[in-house]
């Protein structure tokens, strides 16, 4: 028991004695870590110091650097002013100057105009007075004139008027048969040879677009399944499509009548796909024309971008694109539109080549002349001035424009691309076989080309000649002067360019001759 109790004295004493020596050995190492500490604090102090004197340094050398350069800049302006201000107090020396002698000037040139006016008015009773003696000699020389000659002066006045209108009326006339036979002897060679080198280069087929088209079909069977039971299917399809359909004897065939292209294309395509599938009744014809109507109006729309292709015409508006299309489907005195506004193209870019012109805007305002002949929106207008209006409003070059309203003349053509794409619509209208007429509206027009002229004074007779494109106008010799007959085939040009309607143009020609007839007995 003793023995135990010294070993936990020992033991307990040991372990005091163990924590005091670990105590006093800590205690040791943190002083010697807080003097590393200290050390290094004060090793890193010493070098923030050094960084912060050296900044300071640079900052005031920078500082130093910039003052110094701004007060140079400040020195740099102020001789800047001082010249400025120099050059300012030399100039203002010369203005005061030049001023000064400008003073002394003005002030001798009052004296002078002093001078003058008192010159003046010492003269001017002297000058009045002889006045007065030559406006009373020119009175008694007007009486001695009227006594002798017997007019009064107003009478020879208005005589002399006469004589001079009379004299610059037949100089006019005389001016005007030498200047047209003077253009006609330079100008006509050259202008036939440019319009006969532009129909060579552009020759094309003259096709004539007919009212009415055929539709062939295998058998009579299936013309009595598209008549249908007391006619109704062909009833259903005249409603949808607008035509004439027309069923007769003819063997395998029916007459789609109608003076649309596009409605008899219509009808034509809803009865090849009606026949094709065998289902024909009123129902299957309405969906079959409304499918029709769509796929066609695509195809349109494709016909007038291939056009712009093959005519190498770029940034148009789609509505003018699908307006292009549907000329397919068009046609103007039987001539197909887009077929003529093609040629009218190609001639337009020809003869502005030939002329030295732009010929893409030539060939663009060519196809779109008659643009507006498409639109059914307003049919009491003029189609110049209506596809005038399209082309404005989907923003075609004032070119463009001038020349589609200005090809019939309904406004004042203001480029020289209008000139030309209306002669290339005439040539182009004016084709053999181009265009056809009615009789009738042809025979009114040959009447009525006759009598235009025969409605002037001193014309004897009138022929209209070679179908209408030439008139001969025959005068009595001694009603009408050479001078006169000259100003009446004006006259007539103008007046029947004004009042009729016509393709092509009309030859005026004005016969004046003497005979004199003696009777030998």
């Amino acid at each position: 028991m003793d023995s135990l109790l010294i070993i936990i004295i020992t033991g307990i004493t040991g372990l005091i004695l163990g924590l005091l020596i670990t105590s006093l050995f800590f205690r040791k190492s943190i002083e010697k870590r807080s003097r590393h500490i200290i050390r290094d604090g004060m090793n890193e102090a010493e070098m923030i110091k050094k960084d912060k004197i050296l900044e300071a340094k640079e900052k005031y050398i920078q500082l130093k650097s910039e003052c110094d350069k701004y007060v140079a800049e400040k020195n740099k302006n102020v001789n800047v002013t001082e010249n400025r201000i120099k050059q300012k107090e030399v100039a203002l020396s010369q203005k005061e100057i030049a001023f000064s002698k400008k003073l002394e000037e003005q002030n001798r040139l009052s004296n002078e105009l002093q001078q003058q006016k008192n010159f003046m008015a010492t003269h001017k009773e002297a000058l009045s007075k002889k006045e007065q003696d030559v406006e009373k000699m020119y009175k008694q020389q007007i009486e001695q004139i009227e006594k002798i000659s017997g007019f009064s002066a107003s009478e020879t006045k208005k005589q002399l008027v006469i004589s001079l209108q009379n004299e610059a009326q037949s100089e006019a006339a005389n001016f005007i048969r030498e200047t047209l036979e003077e253009a006609k002897i330079t100008a006509n060679t050259e202008a036939k040879k440019i319009i006969i080198e532009t129909i060579q280069r552009c020759a094309s087929e003259n096709t004539v677009e007919n009212t009415i088209g055929s539709f062939p079909i295998e058998n009579d069977d299936m013309k009595g399944r598209i008549i249908g039971r007391e006619g109704r299917n062909i009833r259903a399809l005249e409603a949808a499509t607008g035509i004439e359909i027309i069923i007769d004897d003819t063997p395998e065939t029916i007459i789609l009548s109608s003076f649309d292209p596009l409605r008899r294309e219509i009808a034509r395509l809803s009865l090849h796909k009606l026949v094709a599938d065998g289902r024909i009744h009123p129902a299957r014809i309405e969906e079959v024309v409304t499918k029709v109507k769509n796929t066609l109006e695509q195809e349109i729309l494709n016909i007038g971008k291939q056009t712009l292709i093959d005519l190498g015409i770029h940034n148009m508006h789609h509505e003018l694109v699908r307006l292009i299309g549907k000329m397919r489907y068009r046609s103007s005195y039987g001539q197909n539109l887009l077929q003529h506004s093609r040629e009218v193209a190609n001639l337009c870019a020809i003869m502005a080549s030939e002329l030295g012109l732009n010929p893409k805007l030539a060939r663009r305002a060519g196809l779109l002349h008659d643009i507006g002949k498409v639109p059914d929106n307003e049919p009491e207008s003029s189609h110049a001035l209506i596809g005038m209006k399209l082309a404005d409003k989907y923003k075609e070059r004032p070119e463009i424009i001038n020349a589609i309203g200005s090809h019939h003349e309904e406004i004042e053509m203001e480029t020289l691309i209008a000139p030309i794409v209306q002669a290339c619509d005439a040539i182009s209208g004016a084709r053999p076989g181009a265009r056809k007429e009615v009789v009738e509206s042809y025979i009114n027009r040959i009447k009525e080309l006759e009598s235009i002229a025969l409605g002037y004074n001193g014309v004897v007779r009138t022929y209209a000649i070679q179908a209408g494109r030439e008139l001969r106008v025959i005068v009595g010799a001694e009603q009408m002067t050479d001078a006169e007959a000259i100003q009446l085939s004006i006259d007539l040009s103008k007046k029947i360019h004004s009042e009729m309607t016509y393709p092509g143009q009309i030859k005026i020609t004005v016969i004046r001759e003497t005979r004199v007839v003696a009777y030998a007995k």
